[in-house]
């Protein structure tokens, strides 16, 4: 059984269409995925309507809760709450922000705002991110995550030990590009051991927290 909310199709720079990243998620066992195509105000009323259609296709048919929602990619990090806010009304269900991974040039304060935005559902790789700002995701109700992501997951341990030390709710997530991305076997759970979380609480994160986070978002 996988949960896995960050995902990207071919609406932005993932492979395959919605439709077939559900189809082999399923096939790999999956209760869970979110579709989280990378948005901005260019392209995030095209997106959601495509991905809420393949979702919506899915669950009629398949065995498997399939999410629809955007990832807010290197935005204004100020413009932030309008955006999500934007995305909930407009049928995203799962609000993503790309965090501030230590790989790219994303703008300062992006965790800060994202984590004070009541629309934004999930930090995706913060980063180096900082006791505050993991003590501001505890107080918002936010999700950060762990990544299976090349680069992105270099910042893994921090996030865990920050987030262990202040009961932060962690997500593991792919945030895969394509169906070869997708979690596969007890992958995720050896991921979440290798990020520094320990054996007696593994299963709490990776389901319990799962479930918390579908409950959150009322799927």
């Amino acid at each position: 059984m996988i949960f896995d909310f960050h995902t990207h199709t071919f609406f932005s720079d993932g492979v395959n269409s919605p439709i077939e990243l559900i189809r082999c998620a399923h096939s790999f066992g999956y209760k869970a995925i979110a579709i989280t195509d990378h948005v901005s105000y260019s392209n995030i009323d095209e997106v959601i309507v495509g991905v809420v259609k393949d979702c919506k296709l899915a669950q009629k048919f398949w065995d498997i809760i399939a999410i629809p929602g955007v990832e807010l990619t290197n935005v204004p990090a100020k413009s932030i709450k309008d955006m999500a806010k934007y995305a909930k009304e407009n049928g995203a269900k799962v609000v993503v922000v790309h965090g501030q991974t230590i790989v790219e040039p994303v703008e300062e304060k992006t965790n800060f705002f994202a984590l004070c935005s009541e629309y934004v559902d999930i930090l995706a790789h913060p980063g180096m991110i900082t006791e505050a700002e993991v003590k501001l995701a505890v107080k918002n109700d936010i999700y950060l995550e762990l990544t299976k992501r090349q680069g992105h997951c270099l910042s893994n341990g921090l996030v865990t030990k920050l987030s262990l030390k202040h009961d932060a709710k962690l997500l593991i997530n792919s945030d895969a590009h394509s169906h070869n991305d997708l979690y596969k076997g007890d992958f995720q759970k050896k991921l979440a051991l290798s990020a520094g979380i320990g054996k007696e609480i593994v299963d709490e994160i990776i389901f319990s927290n799962s479930e918390k986070f579908l409950k959150k978002i009322s799927v």
